[in-house]
């Protein structure tokens, strides 16, 4: 008899102490060896309309709700004696009569009179005024739809008429009554105007994309110890079907997903590299990004997908992009790699200038020609810089002034070859150049997470180190929050995704309020040098939350105090410290970061020593604030000068570069604004940073 885990069983679980989960899954594994076994003490619960509910002892309080038929016994719920019960007695599991998805349906009947629930507590009095949270409308939202148009989308016979009649004020409260696919169907309707109705699907009920969602058949003892030992993971075991698509699907070439922050564009990534160790035992895979902390997070997170299968992860590396350069490099040559740091790239770039007498273009200029030209596009002689593309560099230069400057980028070459030294695009060419033309490759497949920071050298390094197969390289990341890289061609450089670009829309993250607030930040939709377009409007969060707070006081001081009164608030709610981060440009304002918690009587630690103990705060720059999440998140010292970071500004060379330093300071405030789950609180010292208008304009 299989058992069927549910996730709204992972979810009750989640909630129980430490002591309470252990016994409770010791029951389950009990209920899966023999769900006949006397001892277990079943007993029907009567006053569910659903018969098929029926409670297990775990201990004198604790009950399993399980759901019993024939072929099947489902972990349903698991609580405390009458909340068990009661959870039991207002539900019903069975099939859509349209979809044909299996649904955990609310009792209409049941449920007490749907009414607008009071506001969650408010904020503390903060001493400077914030934007009001927008006014809602009481006219009904779905006026437009039919009863067979909400009975397509899976809203079940008896909340058809509530659906029908619900007003703005009222519709996130409905929601949470609804089987999550109804919900967001009704979301994006409400968002963009458009009713998604899902294609026929005809398959066995619990093979159903919506049921797959939230239920999950297990095989054995691994694979339920796997997915109860994880209950705040509940990706690593239940995947929404957009993403389930994307993870299964066997594609004719490289494929990139994108969507905005908390689309679930990482889950994806492992969840593709989970099925490739799965199905093909020769595969050796690269799961790579941008940096290593956040490739460190990536370990962990695919060590819980795969905490049933462990030694799987013998055939997956997981490094940043100059991590995996470095040590094929290392297996290369039987050497270290030495890398020259920017200062000092800067100084030889300067020298080299100055006795050619190149002394009509800045230092400013300098740079950056080398950065976003000579270097990125590794450009070795006079006769390849006369030809290579400046895309979106407006000063234009022609062949006598390019020949000019190549006798100064040239002897800066000479010098880093003299020296050993190499830049971080020589470290890639070296190792593309190397397996360029080899039959034999060190991967088989390569996913890449945070895509949109890969830079040229980059993308034909990864290009290069996996054989010329349709599945081999596969890439999630957002280009609205690309904060390190100017833009450039992959068709270009071999890299077509056209046809095989795909973009995520629900927001599992982000409460509906932080949402709405960051996306102000970037435009509704983003193109890439190819044409292919991320179109954000439609994007929609599965819950509501409160709005954020903007702060721009007087003084540091006053700035200070208006936060800590913000964390303190935090904290007396039962929010945990460690579910919290405060954020800051660069490491000159960390020490106002630091206030803050100090201001609250917190512990901190910092980004790179992980996430601490319960008691600290993590505090670090926004940078690092990439591929984590929290509860809430403060980000303080958002001063004009500070963001768009005034060093940043005055090292352009053009008005091109000029758009991209601000637009990449937009974005990176739009990534540390999207970490929060439910909290979110900005401040700056007046008049504030241009970005914080956009923020505020509701």
């Amino acid at each position: 008899m299989p058992t069927i885990l549910a996730d709204s069983f992972t979810a009750a679980l989640a909630k129980l102490t430490n002591e309470e989960q252990k016994q409770a899954k010791l029951t389950a594994f009990d209920l899966q060896t023999d769900p006949n076994r006397p001892g277990l003490q079943f007993h029907r619960i009567d006053a569910s309309k659903d018969l098929n509910f029926w409670s297990v002892r775990v201990n004198r309080d604790l009950r399993i709700i399980i759901h019993k038929t024939g072929y099947s016994v489902m972990l349903a719920y698991v609580d405390h004696h009458d909340a068990a019960y009661a959870w039991a007695e207002r539900r019903r599991i069975e099939a859509h009569p349209r979809t044909g998805a299996i649904q955990i349906v609310e009792v209409r009947e049941r449920v007490e009179e749907i009414v607008i629930q009071p506001a969650p507590a408010q904020q503390p009095e903060l001493p400077f005024p914030v934007p009001a949270a927008p006014s809602v409308s009481a006219l009904p939202l779905f006026s437009k739809l039919s009863t067979d148009d909400v009975l397509s989308i899976g809203v079940p016979e008896d909340w058809i008429k509530d659906v029908l009649d619900a007003s703005e004020d009222k519709f996130f409260t409905l929601a949470n009554h609804l089987p999550q696919e109804a919900a967001e169907a009704l979301l994006e309707y409400a968002a963009t105007g458009v009713l998604s109705k899902p294609a026929p699907v005809t398959t066995d009920a619990y093979s159903h994309p919506d049921s797959q969602r939230r239920f999950r058949i297990l095989e054995g003892h691994e694979e339920l110890a796997a997915a109860l030992d994880q209950p705040f993971e509940k990706w690593a075991v239940f995947l929404h079907p957009s993403q389930r698509v994307l993870v299964d699907r066997n594609f004719s070439g490289p494929v990139r997903v994108v969507g905005s922050a908390g689309t679930g564009k990482t889950v994806v990534a492992l969840h593709r590299v989970a099925r490739i160790l799965r199905h093909e035992p020769q595969a050796r895979v690269l799961l790579t990004t941008f940096s290593e902390p956040l490739a460190t997070a990536l370990k962990r997170k695919l060590g819980v997908l795969l905490a049933d299968t462990p030694s799987l992860a013998d055939r997956v590396t997981v490094s940043s992009f100059e991590q995996a350069a470095t040590d094929l490099f290392a297996l290369m040559t039987g050497r270290k790699a030495y890398l020259v740091g920017r200062e000092k790239l800067r100084a030889l770039i300067n020298d080299a200038a100055t006795p050619g007498g190149i002394t009509k273009y800045t230092p400013q200029f300098l740079n950056s020609e080398w950065e976003h030209v000579i270097d990125a596009w590794q450009v070795d002689s006079a006769e390849t810089y006369a030809t290579v593309p400046r895309m979106g560099r407006k000063n234009r230069l022609g062949a006598k002034q390019r020949e000019e400057l190549w006798t100064a980028f040239a002897e800066v070459r000479r010098q880093l070859r003299a020296k050993a030294l190499l830049t971080a695009a020589d470290l890639f060419t070296v190792v593309t150049d190397h397996f360029r033309d080899r039959a034999d490759r060190p991967y088989t497949q390569v996913v890449v997470d945070e895509a949109q920071d890969l830079g040229v050298a980059e993308l034909r390094f990864l290009n290069a180190i996996v054989p010329n197969r349709p599945d081999s390289l596969f890439f999630a990341g957002d280009i609205g929050q690309r904060i390190f890289q100017q833009p450039f061609s992959w068709k270009g450089l071999g890299i077509d995704v056209r046809g095989r670009s795909f973009t995520l829309k629900v927001n599992y993250r982000t409460s509906h309020q932080i949402r709405r607030m960051a996306d102000r930040l970037l435009p509704e939709s983003v193109r890439d040098v190819d044409g292919e377009e991320d179109q954000r409007k439609g994007t929609v969060s599965v819950f509501d939350g409160i709005e954020p707070v903007i702060v721009v006081a007087p003084t540091i001081e006053e700035e200070a105090t208006a936060a800590s009164q913000f964390l303190r608030s935090l904290l007396e709610q039962g929010i945990r410290a460690n579910e919290i981060g405060i954020f800051c440009r660069s490491n000159d304002q960390i020490a106002r970061a630091s206030k803050v918690a100090e201001l609250a009587a917190v512990g901190t630690v910092s980004s790179l020593a992980g996430r601490g103990p319960e008691e600290a705060v993590l505090i670090g720059t926004m940078h690092l604030a990439k591929g984590l999440e929290f509860r809430a998140v403060l980000i303080v010292a958002c001063d004009e000068g500070v963001l768009p970071l005034a060093a940043r500004i005055n090292d352009v060379s053009d008005e091109f570069e000029l758009d991209e330093v601000v637009a990449t300071e937009r974005q990176l405030l739009y990534v540390a604004a999207t970490r929060a789950r439910d909290h979110l609180f900005v401040s700056a010292v007046a008049p504030g940073s241009e970005f914080l208008e956009d923020l505020a304009d509701a």
